[in-house]
């Protein structure tokens, strides 16, 4: 089952990345400053998924990646693939099962320490 997961960048902003049923990122979103408008974004996505258009692009490089638009406002830009075939795979990865993924939320760090557990000893 592929994944959205939601985790806090070092300059305090918010992200998400849709990970594939394997783990591997596949896209990354734009910042945001709530969980709150993460979450109306991937519900916005998934409820006109049918108005969601995959945009390809290639680096001056040579490598391959997408970006996920409606109405020309892009949502999120994908990891960058050597070739054309994995980056087909990976668009339709999203087509597949967007809808259905689940959303995981890893901003919150849910492992305490051991010193707050224990205190510090001395």
């Amino acid at each position: 089952m592929s994944a959205f997961v939601i985790s806090l960048k070092e300059n305090g902003q918010l992200k998400y990345t849709y990970n594939s049923r394997r783990g591997k990122t596949i896209l990354t979103s734009m910042e945001y400053s709530s969980k709150e408008a993460i979450h109306g974004t991937i519900n916005f996505l998934k409820n006109n998924f049918e108005l969601v258009s995959l945009y390809k692009f290639r680096t001056p490089s040579g490598k391959y990646f997408f970006k996920i638009a409606i109405d020309q406002n892009i949502y999120a830009t994908s990891r960058k693939f050597t070739t054309e075939l994995r980056l087909i795979k990976g668009m339709d990865e999203v087509r597949r099962n967007f809808i259905a993924s689940e959303i995981l939320d890893f901003s919150v760090d849910i492992f305490a320490s051991a010193e707050e557990v224990f205190g510090k000893e001395d």
